[in-house]
């Protein structure tokens, strides 16, 4: 092959390489470009060669770039890798490209040379990342902004039932000193059943306030307060039993016990928890069937449960038995209630130190056991 031959050769490689090739002078003036660059520019040669610079086929944000920063850089480091820049075609389209440059001196004028690639692909892809990053951000914004008002108005309604519930409770004292009056003098036969369900009445509608203002403070507040002593467990609950069976005389109440009855706790919080897993057995049992209220003292722990027997909690309810407002939706409507007595349990041991549990079968009934340190740490 002829000297002549291998410079045609390479005159064709270089026009119609798959990738634009361009030689500029220092200020950018181009003195060289190939076939492909021309046709992606949509410029003949001779209008590129000697008369136009590179950075004249930039757009507006293409040629402040060039300025600052790809002119500065290419005489500092002499070479510049992977830039993208968008080219102006003739019809006024643009042409994202991505430029390699490197700078250098030919017969004492200093060029650059430059290949360019045409990155529609990869600017179709940045722009589609952008715009998911984008949309990643609005969506993560929009969960948060939800996030916050949702705990802004449970705070809200859980406040409002501390201030509702607070505020009941002195018209509930005054019906519940009108009936004491009433009961202390002379009643005829038919009165007397009618001032017992008023006094009945006002002391569920207590202990429901009572419910809500520990419900608030537990949710709101930083839990449950405990005021712990050395107690006997076994005559703690014998008292809250014998309670229960004037509150509810048409059910069967047993207390059994278990262990030497002394330990630490804040007795009128444990009368509230058998209270309360009392009234769900009550609610929830078998009427014909005996409620079963076990105090039990080990060596290093109490317990305290209530059985009953029953239609059991399906197993898929148990896990969130103890949450609040799970399981009075599934009561008789006489039986119903907003549902905070089991979380009141909970947290009541929680506060303790303590912890609750479940167990509930067709044949065995349900349990709820309540169990805590014995000395209270």
């Amino acid at each position: 092959m002829s000297v002549g031959q291998s410079s045609d050769d390479d005159a064709a490689w270089f026009d119609t390489a798959p990738c634009g090739l361009m030689r500029t002078t220092e200020t950018g003036v181009f003195s060289s470009v190939n076939a492909t660059f021309c046709a992606w520019v949509g410029r003949p040669r001779e209008e590129l060669v000697g008369q136009m610079r590179l950075q004249d086929l930039l757009t507006a944000g293409g040629r402040i770039f060039h300025h600052t920063h790809w002119h500065p850089l290419l005489q500092m480091q002499g070479s510049i890798s992977e830039v993208k820049l968008d080219f102006v075609h003739r019809d006024g389209s643009t042409i994202p490209m991505v430029l390699n440059a490197v700078r250098r001196q030919r017969s004492g004028v200093v060029v650059s040379d430059l290949a360019a690639y045409v990155a529609r692909d990869r600017d179709k892809y940045e722009r589609e990342l952008v715009l998911s990053r984008k949309r990643l951000e609005a969506s993560v914004a929009e969960a948060e902004r939800l996030q916050v008002e949702s705990k802004d108005r449970a705070l809200l309604a859980e406040q409002m039932i501390g201030i509702v519930s607070h505020d009941l409770r002195n018209p509930l004292s005054a019906i519940s000193m009108g009936t004491a009056l009433l009961g202390a003098g002379e009643l005829s036969p038919s009165q007397k059943p009618t001032v017992a369900r008023i006094n009945r009445a006002a002391e569920r509608a207590n202990r429901l306030i009572a419910d809500l203002l520990d419900f608030t403070q537990a949710r709101v507040g930083t839990g449950l307060s405990v005021t712990k002593s050395a107690i006997d467990l076994h005559r703690s609950v014998a008292d809250a039993v014998d309670e229960l069976a004037h509150i509810y005389p048409s059910h069967a109440i047993r207390h059994e016990r278990s262990g030497e009855g002394a330990c630490c706790a804040d007795v009128n919080r444990l009368a509230q928890l058998v209270g309360n897993l009392v009234s769900n057995a009550v609610a929830h049992g078998a009427p014909a069937r005996p409620v079963t209220v076990s105090s039990v003292v080990t060596e290093h722990a109490f317990e305290v449960a209530v059985h009953n027997e029953g239609v059991p909690i399906p197993p898929e309810a148990q896990p969130t038995i103890f949450e609040a407002m799970t399981r009075g939706a599934n009561a008789p409507t006489a039986a119903r209630s907003v549902g905070l007595g089991l979380f009141i349990v909970k947290e009541i041991a929680k506060a303790h130190g303590g912890r609750v549990e479940v167990s509930s079968g067709p044949e065995q009934g349900t349990t709820f056991r309540a169990f805590f340190p014995r000395l209270g740490q």
